[in-house]
């Protein structure tokens, strides 16, 4: 499910002169100083720790769903986590003119507190090791898992620009329970319902991730698919990837008592978002709403354990 990074990244294209690798404003006197902890504070920043976190954890919260012995669970989390640092440096590396251009100081780069050609190294070292990493999981799961990393970093590279800019999102969060399953023994496909979740999840938090910057995201050259859409109908169509995921955990796992409660919980999260989108400008309580109803999903899949794979 990784995936392309998270929050604030739809940020689009500016007029600006110069390499992503030129030092950013303040580089030489933090680094001049010798300040190895606000270095490493920033490089740790630079990496969209949010969503980083959030795909491992949901990596490995699938993993002990299925069963996975530990040093394969241990197997699969590191190799999500570099992967996903892949993701996020490169998406920094790449935004660096633009973001200090629009005076982004909430990233490190721009903020001058570390350089991009830093970020770029660290973005190359986890790129890298990315491959051997995801071959301890067996070339089953390496492949996938390879290919999820790439289509999060296609993202970075551009298709966030395009009307195509849900594509990396639905690829690489469908293909993540598919890395956990195949990382079996023995390996495994995940069943086709928790694919179909696990990308209609993506398309909600692409939506999700768009939805508080929509405005200024335009008047900086951005036009993925939520921004030629316009706010309401993403709104929408956000709660509405979320209600179908719900739905394909249903029709997948089984009607119980655990996916009907779960089920009515995700109807009252969408129906009051829903409210919010056609009431209210975007702002974090909406994004907020969607997480939520996105954990009830993941939550649902963690206890459907055995099911998960064919």
């Amino acid at each position: 499910m990784a995936a392309p990074t998270a929050s604030h990244d739809e940020r689009g294209e500016v007029a600006v002169s110069g390499h992503p690798d030129d030092a950013a404003p303040g580089e030489h006197g933090a680094d001049g100083e010798g300040n190895a902890w606000r270095r490493t504070r920033a490089l740790v920043g630079a990496s969209h720790p949010g969503p980083t976190v959030a795909v491992t954890a949901l990596a490995i919260i699938l993993s002990l769903a299925i069963g996975l012995a530990e040093q394969r669970i241990f197997a699969v989390g590191f190799a999500v986590l570099v992967g996903q640092l892949a993701i996020g440096w490169s998406n920094d590396w790449l935004d660096a003119r633009r973001d200090e251009a629009v005076g982004r100081t909430d990233k490190p780069i721009a903020a001058g507190d570390i350089s991009a050609a830093a970020v770029r190294n660290a973005f190359i070292v986890a790129a890298v090791l990315t491959v051997p990493f995801s071959l301890l999981l067996g070339i089953d799961a390496a492949i996938p898992h390879i290919v999820l990393v790439v289509s999060g970093i296609a993202y970075n590279l551009g298709v966030k620009k395009t009307a195509y800019s849900w594509l990396p999102y639905m690829v690489s969060f469908g293909l993540l329970p598919t890395v956990v399953t195949l990382a079996g023994s023995p390996p495994a496909e995940a069943e086709w319902w928790v694919i179909a979740t696990g990308a209609l999840l993506g398309l909600a938090a692409h939506f999700a991730n768009v939805l508080p910057d929509l405005d200024d995201d335009r008047q900086t050259g951005i036009r993925g698919l939520p921004h030629r859409l316009g706010r309401v109908p993403s709104g929408l169509a956000a709660f509405g990837a979320l209600l179908l995921a719900s739905l394909a955990i249903l029709v997948g796992a089984g009607p119980s008592a655990v996916t009907l409660i779960g089920l009515v919980l995700g109807l009252l999260v969408a129906a009051l978002g829903v409210r919010l989108v056609l009431t209210r400008p975007p702002g974090r309580v909406l994004f907020r709403l969607i997480i939520l109803a996105a954990l009830i999903d993941v939550v649902l899949l963690a206890l459907s354990g055995s099911r998960l794979r064919v």
